[in-house]
């Protein structure tokens, strides 16, 4: 789990040529929102929904959720406008297509600040290709304007000539070289969308998976996603009350002096506790939420 605890258990694509639904978004329970501007519109729509989609990220209409716009890619021909336009809207980050290299986040992060982007605006770069799942390092450690990875499954497993699958088997050495990255650096890091919305079953199943690999959240498509996934990607009652009580038992040990702590039977160890304080803090943020 990334440093910052900020939850980001659901981030849910919007397309931004869609006002509805984009009204829409300032009702909906998820922790974050990628405002599109690439792929959920159209060519003849770009100029308008950039418009429309700056301006929603600078009203200020969207509560606690954190506000990024997914910009287009580096190559096509709206990306120069896109960043110039976003850095002015100022939304908490700019998410970038199919980064695959260190010098990419260069370019980005020049556009940016030529075009005045606050401070605040970060970088969250999609990881979709194999030269990006092996360049990840380096992606990541680019800029400190860099704060996550989010990852593109879809592109990937085209890229790789590889089935989607149940349990992602094709996918699992590129989403593992991801992680690593993401985790030796301290950046926040995002699991792709899945993409049946009829299988709610094997939507639950890959959202275990994710957490259990140690993603921070998932992307959605679709807002019937949203209460799974941040069920799933949130302490349950048992693991906060096993984290107080870690954290209860190790402090009592140390005013008494004792070296051995145990819990349940299982020794505790100065990680456990860690990762105890780090539960409890993920579950205070999504309870201020």
């Amino acid at each position: 789990m990334s440093e910052d605890l900020r939850p980001r258990r659901s981030v849910l694509y919007m397309p931004g040529a869609n006002e509805r639904a984009l009204e829409k978004a300032k009702t909906l329970d998820a922790d974050a929102l990628i405002l599109d501007l690439e792929d959920a519109v159209a060519p003849d729509a770009k100029e308008e929904a950039r418009e429309r989609v700056c301006a929603a990220a600078r009203s200020g209409e969207y509560g606690k959720r954190e506000i990024t716009i997914r910009c287009n890619g580096l190559e096509t021909r709206w990306h120069a406008d896109d960043v110039a336009a976003i850095a002015k809207a100022g939304p908490d980050a700019i998410v970038v297509p199919k980064v695959n290299s260190a010098d990419d986040v260069h370019a980005v992060e020049r556009a940016l600040e030529q075009a005045g982007a606050p401070d605040h605006l970060k970088i969250w770069a999609m990881v979709e290709t194999p030269v990006a799942m092996l360049h990840a390092e380096q992606i990541a450690l680019a800029s400190d304007r860099l704060a996550a990875f989010v990852m593109g499954t879809n592109d990937l497993a085209k890229e790789l000539q590889a089935e989607h699958v149940p349990g992602r088997q094709p996918l699992l050495a590129g989403l593992g070289l991801a992680l690593l990255a993401a985790r030796a650096t301290g950046k926040l890091i995002l699991d792709g969308v899945y993409n049946d919305l009829e299988d709610e079953e094997g939507f639950e199943a890959e959202c275990h998976q994710g957490r259990q690999m140690g993603f921070d959240g998932k992307t959605l498509i679709h807002p019937k996603q949203l209460e799974p996934v941040n069920r799933i990607f949130a302490p349950t009652v048992d693991e906060v009350e096993r984290a107080r009580e870690i954290i209860e038992a190790f402090e009592q040990a140390e005013r008494e002096g004792r070296g051995v702590v145990t819990v349940g039977g299982r020794m505790i160890e100065n990680l456990h506790v860690d990762q105890a304080r780090q539960t409890l803090a993920q579950h205070e943020a999504i309870q201020a939420m």
